[in-house]
């Protein structure tokens, strides 16, 4: 958790998250460093995913959920993508109003990256999330995670995870979001 445009975290948190098709997530903190808040924030965030899990449904990327706009193809690499603009069909914390980037072979979702269609605390002013995928040991999952928060009273945070079995290196301070 980075605070402002701080490039030294004010903590580290390392957590093991299980995942059991189609609907059991757990997960268990295992290594904490630096200000408190930050594992207290990671613990919150770890129990909305794992509560979303058992909704699976519910807060899939899907038309019972979405509608979609197609608004461009780009390429990532040599890999050509299809982005889509979701619009949620409710207000709820666990949807998200922005874009998706989708694989044009596979259909695999890329990127996700938006606003919750419905602020997940009263403590939130303004958060922006960006989910990065791909393939690890075959499986496809979320990789890397940013959050950009607004924070009432304390100001702006970021949150940046990264699944350590994708990447080797432990990521830098993130980039921000105007």
């Amino acid at each position: 958790m980075f605070r402002g445009y701080d490039k030294q975290p004010t903590s580290e948190v390392m957590a093991q998250i299980n995942f059991v098709p189609p609907d059991t997530k757990t997960y268990k903190i295992t290594q904490a460093r630096g200000n408190s808040r930050g594992e207290k924030m990671v613990r919150e965030l770890l129990d909305r995913e794992t509560e979303s899990a058992k909704k699976k449904r519910g807060s899939e990327i899907s038309r019972m959920n979405y509608d979609f706009v197609f608004l461009r193809q780009e390429n990532f690499g040599v890999v050509p993508e299809y982005v889509l603009r979701i619009v949620p069909k409710r207000k709820d914390r666990y949807l998200l109003r922005g874009q998706i980037w989708v694989d044009a072979s596979t259909f695999h979702i890329r990127r996700i990256e938006g606003v919750p269609a419905k602020s997940p605390s009263f403590w939130i002013k303004d958060i922006h999330i960006t989910l990065q995928y791909a393939e690890l040991n075959g499986v496809w999952i979320p990789v890397s995670f940013d959050a950009i928060a607004t924070v009432r009273l304390l100001g702006q945070y970021t949150l940046a995870g990264l699944n350590i079995g994708a990447a080797d290196p432990l990521p830098a301070a993130p980039k921000h979001y105007p």
